[in-house]
């Protein structure tokens, strides 16, 4: 028979992979726990730029959350992530593309080469449900898009293709970026897609291109010495090749 006092459940889980983990942390004081928040974190300029964001639960969100930051060796000082509420206008996350729909977290001044533990916990009545995460930060690089792509047609069959460097990547002298591009066309309704590079400058000659064909343009960003992983792809540009 199940008793018909409500009792306190505390569930945990741990997920390692490496050197890193990833727990789930659920109290409750009823018979149906919280979610737990799904919590994604990313460098978007190196080393001073990084964020983590959670989508807010359509059902029954939260009171509030709480999200703090701590090196996961040595002394553990933790500290508050800054909390910017979904739709936020925050320039801090102007370069971080914002969610209506996401919650983030402002994580500053993180030391070079350093375990570091994220733990978000969001609190219910009678009820919490927290995602601890452990992370280094040269691990979860990912710069922001390039902007101003731009392709142009050149003399025999040659498109020249150019773009600009994320502005949010504010080191760049210091931490170059390498980029890679993808172009796509159509062949009797099936996408045919090639990617080239990585190119360490922001311009790139397309030799052998089909006249009358339409290409479709996209370029990713990534640090150069392969920290993380590449950019989201920018927006495309569509080009038909002129014909000779």
């Amino acid at each position: 028979m199940v008793c018909g006092v409500c009792v306190a459940v505390t569930l945990l889980l741990c997920a390692l992979r490496g050197d890193a983990a990833n727990l789930l942390r659920v109290t409750s004081t009823s018979g149906n726990p919280p979610s737990v928040p799904t919590v994604h974190c990313w460098c978007a300029s190196y080393p001073n730029m990084t964020f983590c964001s959670w989508p807010e639960p359509s059902q029954s969100p939260p009171l509030h959350y709480i999200a703090t930051y701590s090196e996961r060796h040595g002394r553990p000082v933790k500290k508050n992530c800054h909390l910017i509420q979904p739709g936020s206008s925050s320039s801090v996350l102007a370069s971080a593309s914002p969610s209506d729909q996401l919650w983030h977290c402002h994580l500053p001044d993180l030391k070079l080469l350093t375990d570091y533990i994220i733990n978000v916990t969001a609190v219910y009545a009678g009820a919490s449900s927290s995602h601890l995460a452990s992370f280094m930060l040269e691990d979860i690089v990912k710069p922001d898009p390039p902007v101003n792509v731009r392709v142009s047609p050149q003399h025999n069959s040659t498109l020249v293709m150019e773009w600009s460097p994320p502005p949010s990547w504010a080191y760049i002298d210091i931490f170059p970026l390498k980029y890679q591009i993808q172009y796509q066309w159509d062949n009797r309704g099936s996408p045919v897609s090639v990617k080239r590079g990585p190119y360490e400058r922001t311009w790139v000659d397309m030799n052998g291109m089909i006249p009358g064909r339409t290409y479709l343009f996209q370029v990713c960003a990534m640090e150069l010495l392969g920290l993380g992983e590449c950019s989201d792809w920018s927006s495309p540009v569509n080009i038909t090749v002129p014909k000779l």
